[in-house]
């Protein structure tokens, strides 16, 4: 097993020692649950899907740095919301990548409910993150029915027991692939008195089965406008009869606090200042430019700028190195629609840390954009290499390899869907 011993949601030992963050990048959710009213600014309140602000993925890792000097204790970094860190991907890996290789020391988790999880399993332990929270409540579909109003899978919404199938199905498979790849994996299950308080056991020893590592059960935070509003919470006595229950069968953590998605400071202590530095950054317009190093590209293969920016599903990044460009990684542009917000998407996920990008061709909308986000548009077709010496050397673009096109849908290859 990884080392616990600077990870206080793991470790009551480090709860008085080390610090977490919970940088609020992913405002989705792909479910509904009954308990959840995911309202921001309640300061006040101190439970998950709560977040005074959401931040980009810039605007998190300067966050973070500048909390970083203010509580050089801290240990870990987390994404838990306030939605689920994977109806919110493109956000969620980039942040992840940005503190990586800001903070290598730092320890990376994720709370999910495990639905949309699986298929980034792979890119998650490549990029470091280490611990993994999944969110089960119960191992009876019609349990679950009762507490979610739906989900939303592959775009499709699904109620009632279809709904609860789904979700149950893809929480069990991850908890297999994660512990495959090493990750510590916890079980968080949300306790609801008359709803799933008679399961709790049930369900541990399943998720123990799978390889779980410990589970933590949280007493239900009745909260107003939703389902379970007049649910009464668990009382202490119930809290420690199901804790005892389940340890027979599972290691329970005991110290859980219940943490709101843009906590940080010790556990069960959060830092005022910093509540109000996060309010800061969420304002911060991030660098126009400065401090960007890389280039994104459009391109079918890898090797020259040949797609228009609405055709373009992925963009290749590259990076200026001593030896010449360096190929950094393959990054997923945002899906076609949503108008001016699809490229507010992508200046602000795909390309937080671009400098320019090297396009076939692009619409006034997106250029507009682009623009605004400090990020230099070249239009050419042509070699790769071409269009990062006119960003990195500042040479001309041959003529050979500037673009024909002039605007958008006006001797265009694509079907003009993509600028949309």
């Amino acid at each position: 097993m990884k080392d616990l011993s600077k990870h206080p949601c793991f470790n009551a030992d480090a709860k008085q020692k080390y610090a977490r963050v919970h940088l609020p990048v992913a405002p989705r959710c792909n479910i509904q649950c009954n308990y959840c009213n995911r309202k921001y600014d309640c300061c006040n309140e101190s439970r998950p899907g709560v977040s005074s602000t959401v931040l980009s993925p810039m605007q998190a890792l300067h966050y973070l740095k500048a909390l970083n000097k203010k509580m050089p204790n801290i240990s870990v970094v987390g994404i838990a919301g306030p939605g689920d860190p994977f109806a919110n991907p493109e956000e969620t890996m980039l942040t992840v990548k940005l503190v990586k290789k800001e903070f290598p020391d730092m320890i990376l988790c994720l709370s999910s409910n495990g639905l949309d999880l699986a298929p980034y399993i792979d890119d998650l332990y490549d990029a470091g993150v280490s611990h993994v929270t999944l969110t089960i409540n119960s191992l009876n579909p019609d349990t679950l029915a009762k507490m979610y109003r739906w989900v939303r899978y592959n775009r499709r919404v699904y109620r009632g027991e279809q709904a609860a199938l789904i979700l149950l199905e893809q929480q069990l498979k991850c908890i297999e692939l994660l512990k495959a790849k090493g990750f510590v994996v916890k079980i968080n299950t949300v306790i609801c008195p008359g709803i799933n308080d008679g399961e709790v056991e049930e369900t541990a020893a399943k998720v123990a089965s799978l390889g779980a590592d410990t589970m933590n059960c949280l007493p239900l935070y009745p909260t107003e406008n939703t389902e379970f509003a007049l649910l009464k919470e668990p009382s202490k006595e119930m809290m420690k009869a199901i804790k005892q229950r389940i340890a027979m069968h599972i290691v329970p953590m005991a110290h859980c606090a219940r943490c709101r998605a843009d906590a940080a400071g010790l556990l069960g202590c959060d830092n005022t200042e910093a509540m109000k530095m996060i309010g800061q950054f969420s304002a911060l317009v991030v660098n126009r430019g400065e401090g960007r190093t890389r280039v994104a590209v459009a391109s079918n293969e890898g090797l020259l700028v040949n797609l228009h920016l609405g055709e373009a599903r992925k963009m290749y990044i590259f990076e200026q190195s001593r030896n010449g460009y360096h190929f950094v990684e393959i990054r997923n542009t945002p899906p076609e629609g949503g108008g001016e917000e699809r490229w507010q998407a992508l200046a602000n996920t795909t390309l937080v840390d671009c400098r320019a990008a090297l396009v076939g061709g692009i619409g006034e909308t997106p250029m507009r954009v682009l623009h605004a986000n400090g990020i230099k548009v070249i239009q050419m077709s042509g070699l790769i290499d071409a269009g990062l010496d006119a960003v990195y050397l500042d040479l001309p673009v041959k003529t050979l390899c500037r673009s024909e096109y002039t605007r958008c849908g006006e001797a265009c290859r694509g079907t003009g869907l993509g600028c949309g």
